[in-house]
């Protein structure tokens, strides 16, 4: 009787450390215009050829 106590808080055990998380996936979804927007918003603040980088929330010129 004690081995099949001890095996079964072993298996409890087991399955308690081993549970999984489950979370929502990260997603960001770019608007496509927002970031049309902020193109041209950056080649009028940068000059053409002066932008570095652009996203849909900002951008950063040479």
């Amino acid at each position: 009787m004690n081995r099949i106590t001890t095996v079964a808080a072993a298996l409890t055990a087991a399955a308690l450390l081993s549970a999984c998380v489950f979370a929502p996936p990260v997603t960001t979804t770019t608007d496509s215009a927002s970031i049309t927007r902020m193109s041209e918003q950056a080649v009028a603040t940068c000059g053409a050829g002066n932008v570095k980088e652009v996203n849909a929330k900002s951008f950063t010129c040479k």
